[in-house]
């Protein structure tokens, strides 16, 4: 059992606002990011690794930490390390206004990281441990998994109005005054949680977990750039990482304290909800990555206009993730989370498999579905972690942070991958004869391809670029789609009948 001091229903539910816009913070960021990589690209000029290693740090760092991180929570205090998690993620933040080069950037995102692994799962154990009845836990949840597609959401948006008066840097500090105040507000409101005997600490495991994480995810990246199985020092990437981590799961296994309880996937409710987490965002992170991209380069949408295009999906997501636990009690998990991804598999078809491609006016519908689908994804969080003991309520986190990590890097480098190879073969196919230097320039992206058609004056190549990228969109989100419609089937299948999650474990 964790300790933690039974609290009132007004503590409980100001704790539940906090730890949620804790994590609204951090998923807004990530989206901030991606709107100001133009500008911060054209201020600092890095290199293409350069700007690769800038996109990248976060993920790597973050993935390698977090299981680390959430056996240090239970060791400390969670909210100690949730705490020092904010202090780290502002400070970082404002090192942004300081930093004039891409090592520094580099480095800015790497903290970024640290702070983040210490943020993400530590929301998910304090939740756990404050909300001791079922039903409220649930409730709790729900609230936690509407306000992470708010950030999702309003991200673009705010990053957007930001660029617009000011340079990318604002897209760091806008987390500083937001870090202040949940720091407040944190150490106002939130109890101390700890496991009081959580054993001792397993350093060899830290370490593997680190660097066998960040092996295989900076190997899958590297695939995805080349485009190709055959990059050696990625094979080698992949057999250290798969090596460490599967030494590191056999070392869990035989410890009586394992810094990941590697035996909560014994339980199949907690099985279903992990497969729920990996796999809808597997399915859908390279798509909605090139719809922002379709919407701004092809359709020249500006960032605001493109974020609030984006929009139906996130206020769709957060409305079904408040209604999900609610429904969930009266038909069953099993059938609000399977039938919830189903519902954004056939929304991810519908997106896509149009005469005019993603231009038509059903798209707001579309993404609507889509967003009230992944709304269910509030009933896995449930799943995962209504039934945990409280002592393995870090594991549990950590894993199901884990999961959404790996299954976004996992999306974007497998099905990107795909749509960027469809791209250059539909943009070969449409212009042959093409100048060798200037093809080779345009296949890098459909944004250079744009940009080369405005400077060289060749709506040719505008015209069978934007087409090309349009029918790679609609390929890559037709699998998605389908992908996300096998999962809801796996997960069904997993999923025993009558799982309760608002029951007492």
């Amino acid at each position: 059992m964790t300790t933690v001091a039974p609290v009132g229903a007004a503590r409980r539910w100001g704790s539940a606002a906090v730890l949620s816009a804790s994590l609204l913070v951090v998923t807004m960021d990530l989206t901030i990011l991606n709107i100001a990589l133009p500008d911060l690209a054209g201020d600092l000029r890095p290199s293409s690794e350069g700007l690769l290693w800038v996109v990248d740090a976060y993920s790597l760092v973050l993935a390698g930490l977090l299981v680390s991180m959430s056996a240090l929570g239970d060791r400390i205090g969670r909210r100690r390390l949730l705490l020092a998690g904010y202090a780290l993620f502002g400070l970082a933040s404002a090192g942004a206004l300081f930093a004039s080069t891409t090592g520094e950037v580099i480095a800015v995102r790497a903290l970024l990281g640290v702070g983040g692994a210490m943020i993400m799962p530590t929301t998910l154990s304090l939740i756990r441990a404050v909300f001791t009845d079922p039903r409220e836990r649930a409730t709790a949840l729900g609230l936690w998994a509407a306000v992470s597609g708010i950030g999702a959401g309003v991200g673009p948006i705010v990053g957007g109005v930001l660029l617009e008066s000011f340079s990318w840097r604002a897209a760091f500090l806008v987390n500083v005054p937001l870090m202040v105040v949940a720091s407040v507000a944190a150490a106002a409101v939130l109890p101390e949680s700890r496991v009081p005997s959580p054993g001792r600490w397993d350093a060899a495991g830290t370490v593997q977990t680190l660097v066998g994480m960040a092996a295989l995810m900076w190997a899958v990246k590297r695939f995805a750039k080349e485009q190709s199985p055959a990059v050696p020092e990625a094979v080698v990437a992949v057999v250290v990482g798969v090596g460490l981590l599967a030494w590191f799961v056999v070392r869990c296994l035989r410890r009586p304290d394992p810094l990941l309880d590697v035996r909560l996937f014994a339980r199949r409710p907690f099985t279903a909800g992990v497969v729920a987490a990996l796999g809808s965002t597997f399915a859908m992170a390279a798509a909605f990555l090139l719809l922002a991209q379709w919407i701004q380069v092809v359709d020249g949408a500006g960032p605001v206009r493109t974020g609030l295009r984006l929009l139906p999906a996130a206020v769709a997501g957060t409305v079904a993730s408040l209604l999900g636990t609610w429904l969930a009690a009266r038909v069953g998990a099993r059938i609000v989370l399977a039938g919830g991804l189903a519902v954004a598999g056939l929304g991810m078809v519908a997106l896509v498999v149009t005469p005019s491609g993603p231009a038509a006016g059903h798209v707001t519908v579309a993404l609507s579905l889509i967003g009230a689908g992944v709304g269910s994804l509030a009933v896995a969080s449930a799943m995962i972690m209504s039934g945990t003991p409280d002592d393995r309520a870090g594991s549990a986190a950590a894993i199901e942070e884990t999961a959404y990590d790996l299954g976004n890097v996992l999306g974007v480098a497998v099905l990107g991958s795909v749509a960027a190879i469809l791209y250059t073969n539909g943009l070969r196919s449409a212009l042959p004869d093409l100048d060798p230097a200037v093809a080779s320039a345009a296949e890098g992206s459909v944004g250079a391809a744009t940009a080369l058609a405005v400077e060289r004056g060749l709506p040719d190549l505008a015209a069978a670029a934007g087409a090309a990228f349009t029918d790679a969109l609609r390929a890559t989100g037709l699998i998605g789609g389908v992908v996300m419609l096998a999962i809801a089937v796996v997960v069904h299948a997993v999923t025993p009948k009558g799982t309760d999650i608002t029951a007492p474990h």
